[in-house]
């Protein structure tokens, strides 16, 4: 995106030069990308044009790129909704980053490291990064928040915006709030004028670390809640999905974010309890655990029937944590995350789910 230029201390905001929000990157991140352009439109603090990198595909004849261009409209990933006419597709992933000052990352985790290793020489130093990807990464050195992830590839700072934000709603301006994860203070104010509205009210925490991990674990949860939506259990085992779904998210941060304290409160916010509930009760995540329960498909099929070949998060961020339960060896303290593990990817039975939430550790 083109907002304005961002320095380490920002320099440009002293000046009051428009910050280049340079690129924003993207991909299917176009209710977010309606807001940023907006904003840009908006307030002289930020350039006024906003690079959308979109993976290049035909639809109807049509290149992508050049339906989002002439059309203003991504009729694929978020059909109905204009996008504001200063953000610009770029199919080229180098081109769309070059001169950015602030980046916005909307991929699926999985397709992280080829990004990065694709923009790393082309964008700056100086380029404040904004991670909106919700999943974490198990390698041999154990976990890695995904920002820690670009991170290291980019050397550039990076922040994350996390909270209940279902995309056609937040595309339908209907009301909703969402937490950015800022460890310094000087980023933040910036940040939150570029991503709020009056319908997307922002608020700031320092925990970063605490507000990805929740983005992360709440995909997990939410596809156990599908899956007793799928066997026709009702609202009474969907709250005790949520709640012991939570134990875990915390217990989890508890043990894994060891740079700082971890404090409940910011489970409070957005990123926490909010998302964790709208996601049991309206994300992707519940509704491919529903139609995995009452179909028996697997997941991959069903993302071709049901997303339009969109990628789930649920599903491979519950394969990353139990890699890293196991080097841990504490997978026996995370029942519900290893249910999801064991029926989505070892052939259990999804009814092994509900004897999961019966025999769970916190009723003992």
């Amino acid at each position: 995106m083109s907002v304005h230029r961002l320095c380490k201390i920002p320099q440009s905001i002293k000046s009051n030069a428009p910050i280049s929000l340079a690129t924003v990157l993207f991909w299917r991140g176009s209710a977010i990308a309606k807001i940023v352009g907006a904003n840009a439109a908006k307030y002289d603090t930020f350039d006024t044009k906003v690079n959308m990198w979109v993976f290049e595909e035909m639809v109807n004849g049509r290149k992508l790129s050049e339906i989002i261009n002439t059309d203003h409209e991504n009729v694929k990933y978020l059909p109905g909704h204009k996008l504001p006419p200063n953000v610009v597709a770029v199919p080229d992933l180098a081109e769309s980053v070059k001169g950015a000052d602030i980046l916005i990352f909307v991929v699926p985790h999985q397709f992280v490291g080829k990004v990065c290793d694709a923009i790393k020489d082309h964008i700056k130093k100086e380029t404040i990064g904004m991670s909106l990807i919700k999943g974490v990464d198990a390698g041999p050195e154990g976990l890695k928040l995904i920002s820690e992830v670009i991170r290291g590839k980019l050397g550039i700072t990076m922040t994350v915006l996390m909270g209940a934000n279902l995309a056609n709603e937040v595309a339908d301006e209907k009301f909703c709030e969402t937490t950015i994860g800022c460890k310094d203070k000087v980023h933040g104010p910036l940040l939150k004028e570029l991503m709020q509205t009056t319908n997307f009210r922002v608020t700031v925490v320092e925990e970063s670390d605490v507000v990805e991990i929740c983005g992360a674990l709440k995909n997990i949860v939410a596809v156990g809640a599908g899956f007793c939506d799928g066997l026709g259990f009702g609202d009474n085992t969907k709250a005790a999905v949520i709640r012991l779904g939570l134990m875990e998210m915390i217990a989890f941060a508890k043990v894994f974010c060891t740079d700082c304290p971890v404090s409940p409160v910011t489970f409070l916010e957005s990123c926490g309890v909010a998302d964790l509930i709208t996601t049991c009760y309206g994300g992707r995540n519940r509704k491919i655990g529903e139609a995995f329960a009452k179909t028996g498909k697997g997941i991959e099929q069903l993302e071709i029937e049901l997303l339009n070949g969109q990628k789930l998060q649920g599903p491979a961020t519950a394969s990353e944590v139990h890699v890293i339960l196991k080097q841990k060896n504490m997978v026996e303290k995370f029942p519900l995350f290893t249910a999801v593990h064991q029926i989505c990817f070892n052939g259990h039975p999804v009814t092994e789910f509900i004897k999961c939430l019966q025999n769970h550790p916190e009723h003992m």
